[in-house]
């Protein structure tokens, strides 16, 4: 076991084992609960049964058979959320090929090394917004059984797209693999399209749904902004999704296919490059989370400047929608869209997740609600706040600490040092 300076007394502590069987004290020096403006110091929290207790100030003296695990010159936080990734893939130059040469069973144990690494760096939650339409739900269900270590995922399964659009599995295929999908492979053309398409991502066992307003980055088609559904099929596929208690996540880069997804009630906006003040104005008026996903843009404009990286049709959409990101965050934040923290790993290498905290501070959100986008805000989006994002008396104990002060330096929460979930310790 490699030591990270902070002790472990009384019966020591074990990589995965679950600590809920005694009771269990932190001594926190800084606290950041994910609710308050301010942190706390000097804190112990008390963990039973995979739940936090209580918080005390001070550093309380563990009871007899009490575990503790002082964190005294660590700050401690809620698990953080990372409200898009794509644990199935990490993009590579053979991202466009690989699905000819790789079996399901290949995917799916790959993604449980990007999931191990995703929950080592601090995000006990995901919220998995496309994939192959199985590999997710398989391995959330891995995930709740024990069989592999990794977040906890709410997954959207294959995200929804129309003939052509970004998430069409055929794009750019040549003639006999370029098959006229449905709703089972995800795509829509039409109202009842769109409502069988929800009804057979609830089948699959999908908790969410996700589909594609507009056109992509780095699918194989010339257009990255166009609007790729009607506005019936939107309202379509919104209202059938509430009839079985699912949100709707939505990619749109352009702001015509933006504006009608607004209108339709879905629930966030993801990446939401070319913002206007209207469409701002009218998220606001909804309620509508914005997902902007910098570390997406940062990382496509940077592959974009090496030559064959990226096949020709992808490359000028790439150098255009990254710095476009950068510059509609900033305009975002400053006008109080309502923002959940999320990276599009996948894209960008998983485990790399906290970088965005960085991005997000350069475009002017302050640390500490920087953090809140992360944690509370993050668990709000997904209905889970009575349970989860915040280290309260009665929430799930999914809680983490870094070195340093992420307050004073952003850069800290790359630094965990210290992961549970449910009570159990990942890493220490």
């Amino acid at each position: 076991m490699r030591s990270i300076g902070f002790a472990v007394v009384s019966l020591g502590i074990v990589w995965g084992t679950n600590v809920s069987a005694a009771g269990t004290l932190i001594h926190a020096g800084r606290l950041i609960d994910g609710r308050s403006a301010e942190p706390r110091s000097k804190v112990s929290i008390y963990i039973d049964g995979g739940k936090i207790v209580r918080i005390d100030d001070g550093f309380a003296k563990p009871g007899e058979g009490d575990r503790l695990i002082s964190l005294t010159d660590r700050t401690v936080m809620p698990g953080l959320m990372d409200m898009h990734t794509h644990l199935m893939s990490q993009h590579s130059k053979d991202s466009y090929t690989e699905r000819f040469f790789m079996e399901q069973a290949d995917y799916a144990l790959r993604s449980t090394v990007y999931a191990r690494a995703t929950l080592m760096a601090g995000f006990t939650t995901v919220r998995e917004l496309g994939d192959n339409g199985v590999n997710s739900v398989a391995l959330r269900n891995a995930i709740e059984k024990g069989w592999v270590v990794g977040p906890r995922i709410f997954t959207a399964g294959k995200s929804l797209a129309t003939t052509g659009g970004h998430a069409d599995p055929t794009n750019s295929l040549r003639g006999d693999y370029r098959k006229d999908g449905g709703p089972v492979e995800g795509v829509i053309n039409g109202v009842d399209d769109a409502r069988k398409a929800v009804r057979q991502r609830y089948k699959d066992g999908a908790n969410l749904i996700k589909l594609t307003a507009t056109g992509g980055v780095l699918s194989l088609a010339a257009n990255g902004q166009n609007p790729q559904f009607t506005e019936a099929e939107l309202q379509a596929v919104v209202e059938t999704a509430r009839d079985y208690d699912m949100t709707v996540a939505v990619h749109a880069h352009g702001t015509e296919g933006i504006r009608r997804a607004v209108l339709a009630g879905v629930t966030s906006i993801e990446h939401g490059t070319f913002l206007t003040d209207e469409v701002i104005a009218l998220m606001k008026e909804r309620g509508t989370y914005w997902v902007p996903t910098n570390m997406a843009g940062e990382w496509v404009a940077k592959k974009a400047e090496e030559p064959g990286y990226f096949p020709e049709i992808v490359r000028p959409k790439a150098a255009a929608i990254g710095p476009q990101m950068k510059a509609t965050f900033v305009k975002g934040y400053a006008a109080g869209l309502k923002i959940a923290f999320g990276t599009d790993s996948g894209v960008s290498p998983h485990g790399e997740n906290a970088h965005e905290f960085e991005l997000m501070a350069e475009g002017g959100m302050p640390p500490m609600v920087a953090i809140q986008s992360a944690t509370l805000v993050a668990a709000q989006l997904l209905k889970i706040d009575d349970r989860l994002g915040t280290i309260e008396a009665g929430k799930v104990a999914d809680i983490i600490a870094v070195e340093g002060n992420p307050l004073e330096d952003i850069r800290a929460m790359r630094k965990v040092i210290f992961v549970m979930k449910e009570g159990t310790i990942h890493r220490q």
